[in-house]
């Protein structure tokens, strides 16, 4: 049995498609951060067969959760505080995402000027489709597909 110590203050992602992890590792920034990282790749689910986890040991206001409702808004967020869950959070399509998703009109403002973020709206959250801020460039369905 594998056994990852228990957090003190921080959070577990539950419930991520088996093989995502590292990609949220990086879209979270979790390689910038000072803190106590798990992941568990390809862990036994009776719900989805596999699945990844992601322990996170850091106060909770280091990490910005909004991108995970984009990524997937299935995953499970369960927020630790001395070491007990004090709150599960329901992740929803976020109504912007910025820097996640780059626009791919070469003619789009972001294509020219370098330091411009990516900024995407969400258009129509039943099939999940975004448009660039700047140039209406569609971008349809979530990262985990």
């Amino acid at each position: 049995m594998l056994n990852v110590g228990a957090l003190r203050e921080g959070y577990v992602l539950d419930h991520i498609k088996a093989g995502k992890a590292m990609t949220i590792y990086h879209d979270l920034k979790l390689d910038q951060l000072d803190c106590t990282v798990a992941i568990i790749k390809n862990a036994k689910s009776n719900k989805m067969g596999k699945k990844d986890i992601i322990k996170v040991e850091c106060p909770i206001e280091d990490l910005d959760l909004d991108i995970l409702g984009f990524i997937d808004h299935n995953i499970t967020v369960n927020i630790i505080k001395d070491e007990q869950i004090v709150e599960k959070k329901e992740l929803r399509l976020p109504k912007q995402v910025v820097n996640v998703i780059k626009c791919k009109n070469p003619r789009c403002i972001t294509s020219i000027e370098q330091g411009l973020d990516q900024i995407f709206v969400l258009a129509d959250e039943e099939n999940e489709v975004y448009r660039c801020k700047y140039c209406e460039e569609k971008y349809r369905g979530h990262r985990n597909k």
